[in-house]
């Protein structure tokens, strides 16, 4: 015998299975995510709060949670919902401004953008930026790419040296010689 109050049974459309699998399925899932599709799954299949509780390594407290919230609001239920603090101030077009301004433009008399060189240009706090650099994995003074000197006798320059390794004095070439 069943001890307890009765609790309603927990039904799935075709679209909730197939969403909530996934989610158990899926490695990139969170893991507090798929434990609660795995707490609806289980409910579904007939298994009380304790069973479900034992198998999964929570709470009856938990479970009995997620199921009533579950039915509830249905799967949006399991996502998590907002974190309480200050809404955020910096907009996604903002974000993008300055991811483009630092890959597509440099600053005058400078090879790369700096912190606060970017803030001065968009406005913005240099630990905005900072934290916009790092959440995007930037790093503007660790280019991968070739920079051309801005030197006017750049070109005269590697002729120079190119000439000199192309075809060497034979005066330093006899110097060197230790016969």
């Amino acid at each position: 015998m069943k001890r307890g109050r009765p609790k309603p049974p927990t039904t799935l459309t075709i679209e909730q299975r197939e969403q909530l699998e996934e989610w158990t399925r899926r490695r990139s899932t969170a893991q507090a995510l798929a434990r609660r599709a795995w707490i609806v799954l289980l409910s579904v299949d007939g298994l009380n709060d304790m069973e479900i509780a034992k198998r999964l390594r929570t709470t009856r407290i938990t479970v009995g949670r997620w199921r009533r919230r579950f039915r509830a609001v249905g799967i949006d239920g399991l996502l998590d919902e907002p974190r309480p603090g200050a809404p955020r101030k910096i907009s996604d077009k903002d974000v993008e401004r300055v991811i483009t301004e630092t890959l597509e433009s440099k600053p005058k008399g400078a090879t790369h953008w700096s912190t606060r060189g970017m803030a001065r240009h968009v406005g913005m706090s240099q630990t905005a930026i900072a934290r916009i650099w790092r959440a995007f994995a930037l790093q503007p003074h660790r280019s991968e790419t070739f920079k051309l000197s801005k030197d006017p006798l750049f070109v005269d320059k590697v002729r120079d040296i190119v000439g000199l390794y192309m075809s060497p004095p034979d005066t330093i070439a006899d110097e060197t010689r230790t016969d």
